[in-house]
């Protein structure tokens, strides 16, 4: 079995929505190592002080305990097309390391720069972020992500988006398509026309 993943925004030296990534933690640990001694994010990742002005990603890779902990600077990958892909079976409820079913997804993306993820019917993630759909006046994210992201639950929390179930076919009553993660804030996501979605 491949390592668990926390992958945490560091921004300015502060890490970004601890709570929200310790609460997914816990329970990643609770469903897999269930006797295990609890792993407290905030006392295990060590700032280094070169890392302590900019945004940087902080992956912490963990099973029964920490296995790793890597930093390094943040680059924002921008996407302006999606293309609609299909999988019936995919399952990533948990944040593994072991990506391949997404790469393989991916790949199939042609010329479009990020995918939707449709699993029976229903409209899920994209490639690295959950997706938020803008109908003229407010956001919504899929109630079926394949996973439940820290950022996408800090916006569910704070009543900015609500979740609903979307359908492959209601994609095209929707005026948009945002990407968010925990790299990403809601105020810089990237945000996709309908007209730059295939289908």
């Amino acid at each position: 079995m491949s390592p668990l993943l926390e992958s945490l925004k560091l921004k300015d030296g502060i890490i970004q929505n601890l709570n929200y990534h310790q609460d997914r933690l816990n329970r990643s640990m609770d469903e897999l190592f269930p006797y295990a001694q609890k792993i407290h994010l905030a006392k295990e990742i060590p700032i280094p002080e070169n890392c302590k002005s900019g945004i940087f990603k902080i992956r912490v890779l963990y099973g029964q305990t920490i296995e790793e902990i890597e930093i390094e600077p943040y680059v924002f990958r921008s996407v302006k097309s999606l293309k609609v892909v299909h999988h019936e079976s995919i399952d990533y409820h948990l944040k593994y390391s072991d990506r391949q079913i997404l790469q393989e997804l991916f790949a199939q993306r042609g010329d479009c720069d990020d995918i939707i993820i449709v699993k029976n019917g229903l409209v899920t993630d994209s490639f690295a972020a959950n997706l938020l759909f803008f109908d003229g006046e407010k956001w919504f994210t899929p109630k079926t992500p394949l996973l439940k992201g820290t950022k996408r639950q800090f916006l569910i929390d704070n009543g900015i988006v609500s979740e609903k179930e979307i359908r492959e076919e209601d994609i095209r009553s929707y005026r948009k398509v945002g990407l968010i993660n925990a790299m990403i804030d809601f105020e810089e996501m990237s945000e996709v026309n309908l007209e730059q979605i295939v289908f």
